[in-house]
């Protein structure tokens, strides 16, 4: 139940997001969500992309600081309270959540969230008694 996300270190200057997108693009890398921190002087790129160990390596080829880190999907219902219910069974386990971003699929009645934890582990096995429906990688690379 755990999806690889590849983070980029980017400088905050122009073209540098562009750089990223077109190394991917020419490697036939599809992006299926991403989010991007910054600050003055730097951004935290975050993605989920159809096919994150050929994504890792070209980037790095390409002269970019990549990492790799597991994440988790989760279904919420697209409806008023669909995520709060989902941080509930987290909070009840005392897991604490350092980040998270959504995506919409194209035909459903559910949002992705993605989810980056202290303990994945626990995370998953939380999630699943709670009834949460959690994506595969192979799930979330061929969305």
């Amino acid at each position: 139940m755990k999806v690889k996300q590849i983070s980029i270190f980017l400088e905050n200057k122009s073209g540098r997001l562009a750089q990223v997108t077109g190394v991917l693009g020419e490697n036939g890398i599809n992006i299926r969500a991403l989010s991007i921190a910054d600050t003055t002087d730097f951004g935290i790129l975050r993605l989920i992309v159809n096919d994150p160990g050929k994504a890792y390596r070209v980037l790095k080829e390409a002269g970019f600081t990549v990492s790799a880190t597991d994440v988790i999907a989760v279904e919420v219902p697209d409806e008023p309270g669909g995520l709060a219910k989902v941080l509930k069974s987290l909070d009840r386990a005392a897991i604490n959540i350092e980040y998270l971003y959504a995506f919409v699929q194209k035909s459903s009645s559910a949002a992705l969230v993605v989810f980056r934890v202290e303990q994945l582990d626990e995370a998953i096995k939380v999630l699943q008694e709670s009834g949460t429906r959690l994506l595969s990688g192979d799930e979330v690379y061929a969305l």
